[in-house]
């Protein structure tokens, strides 16, 4: 998983349309919000959280406001592979603070519900496994069959096929959506 471009989870809708927030917070403090959060959760529940990438297509060489202002908030937690994703709002940063506050929504389930209430809820965090129909992960990367591949060989595949498949060089967002959900796969796969 990369921070850069979005890598948004399999099955999860995308907001057909943009609201307004009342959310003041700039990025670097939204940021420093979910990545605290995080880690009070996993206080919280005795079961750490770790790997945690948050991401979005805020990043490259431009300062400019993306066109997909989505925010993908992946980690683990109690053995599975997470993932909180908001695009509801028009700035990077306000989908990041609402991020933080499905989070802190969980804390207090945890407070007042306990850990089994919490695993319930977070039944909908899980990372979608890939569809019917998905070519596996070594075929995207470009990898063959029954040879081993450490992480470094799967980050290094991942960047020369996102080179070809992002939405920005003439690819499509399957396309990248395909070459993340093979990344994931073919790291859990070694791990």
């Amino acid at each position: 998983m990369h921070p850069y471009p979005l890598a948004w989870p399999d099955g999860l809708p995308r907001a057909e349309r943009k609201v307004a927030s009342n959310f003041k917070s700039a990025l670097p403090a939204a940021l420093k919000n979910v990545e605290k959060a995080l880690e009070m959760f996993g206080r919280d529940t005795g079961k750490p959280v770790s790997d945690i990438v948050l991401s979005s297509n805020v990043g490259g060489l431009s300062l400019k406001m993306p066109a997909d202002t989505g925010v993908a908030a992946w980690f683990m937690w109690d053995g599975q592979r997470r993932c909180i994703a908001v695009d509801r709002y028009p700035k990077p940063e306000d989908n990041l603070q609402a991020i933080y506050h499905v989070i802190e929504a969980r804390r207090t389930e945890m407070r007042h519900g306990g850990l089994h209430i919490v695993r319930q809820t977070f039944r909908g965090f899980v990372a979608l496994p890939a569809p019917d129909g998905a070519r596996p992960w070594r075929e995207v990367l470009g990898f063959a069959p029954n040879v081993a591949v450490s992480a470094i060989e799967i980050d290094e595949a991942f960047k020369r096929q996102a080179a070809k498949a992002h939405p920005d060089v003439g690819g499509s967002a399957d396309e990248m959506a395909a070459l993340n959900r093979a990344r994931l796969e073919a790291k859990a796969a070694i791990a």
